[in-house]
């Protein structure tokens, strides 16, 4: 830990020191998590386009075919 109050040295102790160092690999680790949530984030988004994509697809040939068959009855 610094100590920057005038008139004391300042001193780095090794409780001080771990709880950096355990401070410094926590925010590495959350910056890593929310890094990976980010990224599943985007891939969902692509996904669901995609999942639309298809259901239209889906209702437009449906559709195709219901007028198909209707114009072939005339």
């Amino acid at each position: 830990m610094r100590d920057d109050r005038p008139g004391f040295e300042a001193f780095d102790c090794a409780p001080a020191l771990r709880l950096e160092a355990h401070e410094r690999v926590s925010k590495l680790q959350v910056d890593g998590l929310n890094r990976r949530l980010e990224k599943l984030e985007q891939e969902m988004e692509r996904l669901e386009k995609r999942l639309w994509l298809t259901v239209y697809g889906v209702v437009g040939l449906v559709l195709a075919q219901a007028f198909q068959s209707l114009l072939q009855l005339q």
